[in-house]
């Protein structure tokens, strides 16, 4: 299983200017991410986004399923 932190960290430094909350229930993650880097970008473009830093963690088997959740700040804010 992958620390929380690992994940939380992996997705910050990768992704501009980010905010994650992290939750990991076996293989299974569930995120929140919150990035200026999401403006513009349609739901399946954000998930590409974040797919892309866990890929190594999926192909590996390590993480299994991931539910996420994105924001720009400004929809952050309205939530």
């Amino acid at each position: 299983m992958i620390p929380e932190e690992e994940i939380k960290q992996l997705i910050e430094s990768n992704i501009d200017d980010c905010q994650a909350t992290v939750e990991v229930s076996g293989s299974h993650v569930n995120l929140v991410v919150v990035s200026p880097a999401f403006e513009g970008l349609n739901p399946v473009k954000k998930q590409q986004l974040i797919y892309g830093v866990l890929d190594a963690h999926i192909k590996s088997g390590e993480i299994h399923a991931v539910n996420m959740k994105t924001y720009t700040p400004e929809q952050w804010q309205q939530q």
